[in-house]
């Protein structure tokens, strides 16, 4: 396929999964009477990207070889172990700098509920993340590479479009209470924080991808973020002072955001030495 077809695809997929959030949030608003956490709109939001995918690579011509969905396991074990290890590793100097500095308490912290709930959340989210990194990662990603665009644009119009696709999530579909236990700001404020964080995220989640040219790093990657790190805060298992949460929030403070930047940009450094390209 040319790169003009390959361009017009991209743009076809952007828009359209730029848009399938609100009309799901549109469904919502004609059915008012379901389940607050799993709407119908939400189910719309969550698969629609997926179906554009399986559409333009099944019948528009854009084929499955560049997909990722081998795992890859020779020569990549290291990369695997990394994707396991980056955010225990982050978590774990965020928690202590925290402890250090007086603004992290842990008093409510119950070390059997934690990680009870963390394995069922894991293992939960490796399904989930298999649908959601086949689109962001497995397509998006692949396809921008395919078309060879430099690192930095790849990153920028990959985490954009990956953080603006939550725009109805944080919007609409996620509760006042969830987006005040991370983060005490309205939720306009809580959308921007939180497609910046994703952008910055994007950065070693390419990396991951590119160095083990599969998506199963990845969701391995993606799983252990949602199981380690939302449930820390939003079950309240650590408290942050007041005006601090900015600074220290293992899900989107400045300390975390600059560690993963770092990683990120490591990683692809790496992936310079190894001349590992997914063409």
């Amino acid at each position: 396929m040319n790169h003009l077809k390959e361009t017009r695809h991209l743009v076809i997929f952007c828009i359209l999964a730029l848009l399938v959030g609100w009309v799901g949030l549109g469904v919502d608003r004609l059915i008012p009477d379901q389940n607050e956490e799993e709407t119908l709109g939400m189910a719309i939001w969550l698969a629609g990207p997926l179906l554009v995918v399986i559409f333009l690579r099944t019948f528009a011509g854009d084929g499955w070889k560049d997909a990722g969905l081998y795992p890859n396991l020779k020569h990549n074990l290291r990369w695997y172990g990394m994707a396991m290890l980056i955010f225990p590793l982050v978590t774990m100097i965020t928690l202590i700098i925290g402890k250090l500095t007086g603004w992290i308490d842990f008093s409510g912290f119950n070390i059997k509920a934690y990680f009870s709930i963390f394995t069922e959340l894991f293992f939960i989210n490796i399904i989930k993340n298999f649908f959601e990194e086949s689109v962001w990662r497995g397509y998006l990603t692949a396809k921008l590479i395919k078309i060879r665009l430099t690192d930095f644009y790849i990153y920028g119009i990959a985490g954009l479009v990956w953080g603006l696709w939550h725009a109805p999530y944080y919007l609409h579909f996620l509760s006042d209470e969830t987006i005040y236990a991370v983060l005490p700001v309205n939720r306009y404020l809580f959308m921007v924080i939180a497609v910046l964080n994703m952008m910055v995220w994007t950065v070693m989640f390419t990396e991951i991808f590119r160095l083990t040219r599969s998506i199963w790093s990845v969701i391995l990657l993606h799983a252990m973020e949602d199981a380690l790190i939302n449930h820390l805060i939003i079950d309240g298992h650590i408290q942050i002072a007041a005006h601090k949460e900015i600074w220290l929030s293992p899900i989107c403070g400045v300390l975390p955001m600059t560690l993963y930047l770092i990683i990120g940009l490591w990683l692809r450094k790496q992936r310079s030495k190894k001349t590992v390209f997914l063409n």
